[in-house]
């Protein structure tokens, strides 16, 4: 969700559609995160929290109560909400450089982006995974579970790896600007195509897309991770995300209210096309993929790369089927979404907190999964968002209080 956490609040009706696409997809994140215990595929137990392959790192609670369906929700998700991120943070990228610098955006990106991560590693996640340590077996005392935590050859991050990702991201876009300051408009020429000529652009961004994700996906396949200390990674996605943030940054450059994303262009007026799109090349990867899960090892070649090339394709389709339906629907402000949109980064923050807990204290409640899925969903939402909330407000005070003070004490 922090990908389009810093997006800002402006008057042209595709920017209150974006503004309004953060609240709807903070939602979806933590839907995604309150679904996992209950997936119908999972073991009948968690294994160890101190051994390999820490599964914990992906399912922190493991309930005996299922739920099948779950799977092709989360499995949706998967495939493109963490690229759109990449994508929404990316437009934003050249407006910001071009107008604040390049010392004075990367100083900014690091305090949003570097300080939540450092915080929420070290503290935050801690904290969030003491319930995964019990369910595993480990004994209650929290300065035994520090230790065993300490002794692991990782440090966990949960859903804040993206930040460091996003973060490594900017400082890319930033060298880069430094070395050669016309990128942006060169990258916006580029990408002008998009509002005259989008299935043009479209099929320009399906075969970088392609080219970057297919070598890695071959080479580590599509769903492994690795992790070095509190920095954690899809390997086969890095470029894949590369390519998405560009995106946005060309799609940037152009103007965001004008071309591809205005009220009249072609993701408005096309919406429905965009969500067929969407639903159909998800069906057509749930149809590829279960092929390689059931496939014999090794998979063959052929059948990767038709898996690899089938993703490429659901992801471009969801990412902007969403956007389609976003501005075609969502382009009006609305009192609780804006204020959902306003907490949106700070509720990524802490949610998975409430989603650990939450699904610790279900565990003995005989509920169906789906049941148990949806009571996290909405006490996480609900406590997530009245944390954020409560902590602007006395942040905000402090603020008042503090710089009043001194500003009293020194009018000059």
């Amino acid at each position: 969700m922090s990908a389009v956490g810093h997006l800002r609040s402006r008057s042209g009706r595709t920017s209150r559609a974006l503004d309004n696409l953060r609240g709807y997809v903070i939602l979806l994140v933590i839907a995604f995160h309150s679904s996992l215990a209950y997936l119908a595929f999972l073991p009948a137990r968690p294994g160890r929290f101190d051994s390999p392959p820490f599964a914990w790192r992906a399912f922190p609670i493991i309930d005996t109560h299922r739920s099948v369906g779950l799977e092709l929700f989360c499995a949706w998700q998967d495939i493109f909400l963490m690229s759109l991120f990449f994508f929404l943070s990316g437009l934003f990228v050249w407006p910001s450089l071009e107008r604040k610098g390049a010392l004075r955006f990367m100083a900014e990106r690091l305090r949003r982006l570097g300080l939540p991560f450092a915080l929420g590693v070290g503290l935050l996640m801690p904290a969030a995974l003491y319930p995964s340590y019990l369910q595993s077996g480990g004994a209650p005392a929290v300065g035994t579970y520090l230790h065993r935590l300490a002794t692991l050859p990782l440090w966990p991050s949960g859903p804040l790896w993206f930040l460091w990702l996003l973060l490594a991201a900017d400082l890319i876009a930033v060298l880069v600007h430094r070395v050669l300051p016309g990128w942006g408009r060169w990258l916006g020429r580029w990408s002008a195509i998009a509002g005259s000529r989008p299935a043009g652009y479209f099929a320009r961004l399906f075969a970088v897309s392609a080219v970057a994700y297919l070598p890695l996906a071959l080479a580590f396949t599509a769903q492994a991770w690795g992790q070095w200390g509190p920095f954690a990674l899809q390997l086969s996605r890095p470029a894949h995300y590369a390519v998405y943030f560009a995106a946005g940054a060309g799609l940037g450059a152009c103007g965001i209210e004008r071309g591809l994303f205005a009220p009249t262009g072609t993701l408005a007026r096309h919406w429905r096309f965009w969500l067929a799109l969407a639903a159909g090349s998800f069906a057509l990867w749930l149809a590829v993929t279960s092929r390689v899960m059931a496939a014999a090892n090794p998979v063959a070649v052929g059948l990767q790369i038709g898996d690899a090339l089938v993703f490429v394709l659901a992801c471009l389709g969801n990412c902007f089927g969403v956007i389609a339906a976003t501005l075609r629907w969502a382009a009006t402000p609305r009192g609780w979404l804006t204020q959902l949109s306003v907490n949106a980064y700070g509720m990524y923050l802490v949610h998975y907190f409430f989603v650990v807990w939450l699904q610790y204290a279900l565990l003995p409640v005989d509920l169906p999964g789906a049941v148990k899925a949806g009571l996290v969903f909405a006490a996480t939402s609900l406590l997530s968002w009245t944390t954020v909330t409560l902590a602007r407000q006395l942040a905000r005070l402090f603020a008042l209080r503090v710089v009043g003070h001194r500003a009293a004490a020194h009018p000059g």
